[in-house]
């Protein structure tokens, strides 16, 4: 059997050459390769496109190439949650191409496969497909994605043995599964190296053949950023939303597979039992996610999409991004709750981007809204200054076309009826008339008992 060779995070960033493209495993500071890309960052290395779901945190993993002015340009699925990245956006420091999360995960994977490309109807009808080619197939209009491989991969495992053979943790495997199989050159860090035969063949994850070097480094609380406590994940919440969250929980049936999305969102999470029976799934690769646990982080936990520690249930299984979205777009995840920033009559949704800001955050939304069996929209029903949510049509960019089912805020219910927007429940001391005048968009009421 042969021994990959291990190296030093050093020697590892010597691999990189000024402008290769460097796919970097992780999802939000979980699972990244953090003690590699510091390494990276003392170099002269330069005029990188750095392939990853997002660009680390400021100062953190990918965020001090950021910082040290090594990237030229990013692609991935969510830079927002580092203001460094917004702000070298704006200022063409960087230049960004976004990439629906789903979307990235799968072009990985067929770039490792040897694939062109694929299509998918994830963005069709959205300004992320302007240019691109799409077709109808089986009459549902989709848009080709093509294949994507780097130079370098630099990926994060928990165990590697010494032929190259890998073991992720929890949701660890995120984008690095499919990184490992996509670049010409691939160096692991791991936690941990033992001899070849100390892992049991079912356990591998990554194959040694796609792994040409090992690096061990041990991660610490400082290299998880806002993940490493569930201190600092504290939930937005008031009556109302509480409300809302109540009443999305009624959407749900028993045995449904649900992916909940940010804000109001996971208000839900905390209201489910184990007598509902519903199976919580999170798009980085969690099927049976469990209550926010009391202390920790994700030393001892799995994250959520929020990249929030969380409990995994008894039956809970993990797996890596691109399987997840094959789940969501193969219609095997039942209902999604996601937040809106608009609801058209159309049944149009409009929740990831504002005219007039960078458009740097898509995340797993455009994979959603199309590939689940039943959107559920909670918002408020008016924005802060009081104009309304819900409009005869999107002014904002949209991330699903003709997708949303029902509507929920704080004042009523809308469900879509035959394709026509329909207020079927008023919330308690609400009255037609107060919806009629908070509500832009045209309705007809099927009130229902």
């Amino acid at each position: 059997m042969k021994r990959v060779p291990q190296i030093t995070t050093e020697e590892a960033a010597a691999k990189v050459s000024s402008g290769d493209t460097l796919l970097v495993g992780g999802f939000g500071m979980t699972g990244t390769p953090v003690h590699l890309l510091h390494a990276l960052a003392t170099t002269n290395t330069k005029d990188l496109t750095y392939v990853a779901n997002n660009v680390g945190e400021a100062g953190l993993g990918g965020g001090r190439l950021l910082r040290n002015g090594q990237i030229r340009k990013a692609i991935g699925s969510f830079f927002t949650s580092n203001p460094e990245a917004v702000a070298a956006a704006q200022s063409g420091a960087i230049t960004v191409e976004l990439i629906p999360q789903g979307s990235l995960a799968e072009a990985l994977r067929a770039g490792g496969a040897g694939i062109g490309g694929f299509y998918t109807p994830t963005a069709a009808g959205t300004v992320m497909a302007a240019g691109c080619d799409t077709r109808v197939i089986a009459g549902q209009t989709q848009v080709f994605v093509p294949g994507l491989r780097g130079d370098v991969a630099f990926i994060r495992a928990w165990k590697a043995d010494t032929a190259g053979n890998l073991v992720y943790r929890m949701t660890e495997q995120n984008f690095n599964r499919a990184m490992a199989t996509a670049a010409d050159l691939v160096v692991a860090e791991v936690e941990h190296i033992v001899e070849t035969g100390e892992l049991e063949p079912e356990q591998i994850h990554t194959p040694g053949c796609y792994v040409d070097f090992l690096v061990q480094a041990r991660l610490t609380l400082e290299d998880l950023g806002s993940s490493a406590s569930i201190a600092g994940s504290a939930k937005k919440s008031d009556d109302q939303r509480i409300d809302i969250a109540r009443r999305a929980l009624e959407e749900l049936r028993r045995g449904d597979v649900v992916n909940l999305g940010v804000g109001i969102p996971t208000l839900v999470a905390d209201l489910i039992t184990p007598e509902h029976e519903i199976l919580l799934h999170t798009e980085n690769g969690m099927l049976g996610v469990g209550p926010a646990p009391e202390e920790g982080g994700a030393m001892e936990y799995p994250v959520n999409a929020g990249k929030i520690p969380v409990t995994a249930l008894p039956g809970s299984s993990y797996f890596d991004s691109a399987d997840s979205f094959a789940m969501i777009r193969g219609g095997h995840v039942d209902v999604a709750i996601m937040g809106g920033l608009q609801v058209d009559e159309a049944a149009n949704l409009a929740n990831w981007a504002v005219p007039g800001k960078p458009l740097l955050g898509v995340g797993g939304a455009m994979d959603l809204a199309v590939g689940v069996k039943k959107l559920v929209i909670t918002m408020m029903h008016t924005n802060r200054d009081g104009s309304p949510k819900i409009v005869p049509e999107c002014s904002f960019p949209l991330t699903a076309t003709a997708a949303v089912d029902v509507i929920i805020t704080e004042l009523a219910v809308f469900r879509f009826v035959g394709g026509r927007l329909t207020l079927v429940e008023l919330m308690p001391g609400v009255s037609r008339e107060e919806i009629r005048a908070k509500t832009a968009a045209a309705f007809a009421e099927r009130l229902e008992p």
